[in-house]
């Protein structure tokens, strides 16, 4: 199937706060971690979410070009082609992006969708991120409502953040601090600001206690309850329930059972790329070391051609990184709720 358009994204949207769980989005940095994704997705019978940080992009134009629009548009083109050949939905989207990147990553980004669009086209991306959360928040919102509308005009769901995961991802550091906490008055403010759809579609990543990077199962401190209490504020004041989207950052090292009450709790996607980074370079590991006289050229010998073929310990990289991929469909709830079933 094709990658999402704007109306099948919303509708995977829907399906997944309806339905309690969340899509996988998996950072990718190459045409093998997104195979490998696709993959995944497809084996588990399950709509996902590909994404591109600001450091992904740049990789992806080329390590010695390090243009993150050229990345990001070469990386779209060539989703859009072999996404074609699997049997679930998938959508396209840029992760964190801080002020200083705003001009040289998602604004123009945006420029070429509202493009496309006007030309009949699909936009480019389904979705991006601002980063807002090291501005003060009255900025962050500023900022949002500026990008909520030229989101809408490009038909593309806008992803903010509220609060600071705490860590360090792509050179973006996070404070281990109150801050980590997004309150009630934090997500009431956000809601009077940027409405509730009616300016425009929008996803909120609401910090509790998130930390980016490596941790052991119950190291970090979640509290998930707190997605709860903010839903509940909105939700009484609006008259809706569980009026927002919500992201889940940070997520590696969190206990299954914070994952679940995240997804009660309106989690409809779940961020994913330090397990699966490891989960592809394992194998990558293991075949060096256990044929490492085939890839290397010992004592003047020739080696093995297969060992070093990139493709013999890509197929495997590419296979282990699918099945962490598979693991996150069924921790999320999303394993065979594609809309293409």
């Amino acid at each position: 199937m094709p990658i999402a358009s704007p109306e099948v994204y919303s509708e995977m949207l829907d399906r997944a706060k309806a339905g309690a769980f969340a899509y996988p989005a998996i950072n990718v940095t190459s045409s093998q971690t997104l195979n490998a994704a696709l993959r995944g997705f497809a084996e588990a019978e399950s709509d996902g979410i590909v994404q591109v940080s600001t450091g992904g992009a740049d990789y992806l134009s080329g390590p010695t070009v390090k243009d993150m629009v050229t990345g990001s548009v070469a990386f779209a083109a060539y989703a859009h082609e072999v996404a074609k050949n699997y049997p679930v939905n998938i959508a396209l989207h840029t992760d964190h992006c801080p002020k200083p990147k705003l001009d040289g990553f998602v604004r123009p980004l945006l420029a070429i969708s509202k493009d496309r669009v006007a030309r009949g086209e699909a936009p480019l991306f389904q979705s991006h991120m601002w980063d807002g959360s090291a501005v003060p928040l009255d900025e962050n919102l500023q900022i949002a409502q500026e990008l909520l509308a030229e989101a809408a005009a490009a038909h593309v769901v806008l992803e903010i953040e509220v609060g600071v995961v705490g860590g360090e991802e792509d050179g973006i550091v996070g404070a281990i601090d109150e801050k980590l906490y997004t309150t009630v008055e934090d997500g009431l403010a956000t809601v009077a600001a940027l409405g509730l759809g009616e300016k425009g579609r929008y996803i909120a990543a609401l910090t509790f206690g998130n930390v980016h990077g490596v941790y052991k199962p119950g190291n970090v401190k979640l509290r998930p309850e707190i997605l709860k209490e903010i839903q509940d504020a909105i939700g009484a004041k609006y008259g809706k329930e569980k009026p927002l989207d919500l992201v889940f950052h940070g997520g590696s090292g969190s206990l299954l059972s914070e994952i679940r009450a995240a997804l009660d709790y309106g989690v409809v996607k779940m961020n994913i790329d330090t397990d699966t980074q490891y989960a592809f370079t394992r194998p990558v590991a293991a075949h060096m070391f256990t044929k490492y006289d085939g890839v290397l050229k010992v004592d003047g010998e020739v080696g093995d051609k297969k060992s070093y073929d990139p493709r013999t310990w890509g197929k495997a990289a590419e296979e282990g990184m699918a099945k962490r991929v598979i693991e996150a469909c069924e921790h999320l709830r999303s394993t065979g709720t594609t809309l293409s079933k």
